[in-house]
């Protein structure tokens, strides 16, 4: 029987292979990596040694987080995925599909933000579309590509883990529910922890990026001298991001769960919505495999630029299977399937209330 889609969110791995795989235009000898589910690019032979790495994602401009916050939210999400190449990103193409409620100011706010996030990462615009138009609303306002030009022999995607390899998570689980919960009703979480914490789960929402995290764990080499793979921890969380990995390297994992960060401020937002922290949508947190010889300096070099982090598995056979450790107890490592942060996020907005 055909799969069927989900209620919410990406579709699952079977509706990828039985639709979109099959069907991908015609073939080129030059492509490197081609859509695979879990991985966030493609890579293509330029030729003379380079390679040129691409994603795409929607332009997801959130207006309840204020005009500058969700330009920089939008940029940042696509510029992630594609730092998880271990190349930095270089060009940016963004499509614009405005509703027509949209204003100057606020577009002019906006583009500002991109701009100077762009810079700051060294991405330079080079095309788009911007128009407004009927039947159009936020947060989903067109869509982006971006695209890195690097060495390839510098590139890495989440199919080149190898058996050995230590498991590395930046800044914990559940960052961008967090952030997002945080951002658009602070009210409602003053009111069960108080303003002061409510701030301090604000600031989690300026954490959502992995471009310095990946920028600064490849310094140290990859491949056979230092990371042999990078995913950012979005939809399903850092369960979902390292079921993807083992799933796409054809490796097994064992995992401790209790050398995974969570952060004060993401263990009370998701005791209060009633979501698991682990399965949970995590833009910021990046998951990377390093050679057991180089984990430790990418721990410390992170640290060095002020990112947390841990080691918290390793890579083993695929026939030793996925598997979570937590009081020492071992139980399989499975994908969530469906994020509990959607569900939980459309029902606060609705009702102004956490569940009860």
């Amino acid at each position: 029987m055909p799969s069927e889609l989900p209620a919410i969110g990406k579709i699952s791995p079977e509706i990828f292979d039985e639709i979109i795989l099959p069907r991908l235009g015609a073939k080129s000898p030059n492509i490197l990596v081609g859509p695979q589910h879990g991985v966030d690019v493609g890579v293509v032979d330029l030729g003379g040694g380079q390679v040129m790495a691409l994603t795409t994602d929607p332009f997801f401009v959130v207006p309840q987080y204020g005009w500058e916050r969700a330009a920089w939210f939008a940029t940042h999400i696509l510029a992630s995925d594609a730092a998880t190449s271990g190349l930095r990103p270089t060009y940016f193409t963004v499509d614009l599909n405005l509703p027509l409620s949209v204003t100057r100011e606020a577009l002019e706010i906006m583009w500002t933000t991109v701009h100077r996030e762009c810079e700051a990462i060294g991405m330079s615009v080079i095309t788009g579309h911007t128009a407004r138009y009927e039947g159009t609303d936020f947060p989903m306002v067109g869509g982006a590509t971006v695209v890195c030009v690097g060495s390839k022999s510098k590139y890495i995607t989440p199919n080149m883990a190898r058996v050995g390899d230590q498991v590395i998570v930046t800044k914990g689980a559940a960052i961008e529910a967090t952030g997002l919960f945080a951002a658009t009703l602070p009210q409602l979480i003053a009111e069960h922890y108080g303003a002061e914490f409510a701030q301090q789960a604000d600031k989690v929402f300026d954490m959502m990026s992995v471009v310095e995290d990946a920028m600064t764990a490849v310094s140290i080499g990859v491949r056979d001298d230092g990371v042999t793979t990078m995913h950012d921890a979005t939809e399903c969380g850092v369960w979902g991001g390292l079921f993807e990995i083992a799933q796409a390297s054809g490796v097994g994992m064992v995992i401790d769960k209790e050398k995974i960060i969570v952060r004060e401020e993401v263990r009370k937002v998701c005791e209060l919505f009633r979501i698991d922290p682990y399965a949970s949508i995590s833009e910021g947190t990046l998951l990377l495999t390093c050679r057991p010889h180089k984990s430790a300096e990418v721990v410390r070099v992170l640290a060095d630029k002020g990112i947390e982090s841990s080691i918290v598995g390793e890579v083993v056979p695929q026939e030793k299977g996925m598997n979570v450790f937590e009081c020492s107890a071992p139980r399989p490592l499975v994908h969530p399937r469906v994020d509990p942060f959607w569900r939980a996020f459309g029902e606060a907005i609705a009702t102004g209330k956490a569940p009860a």
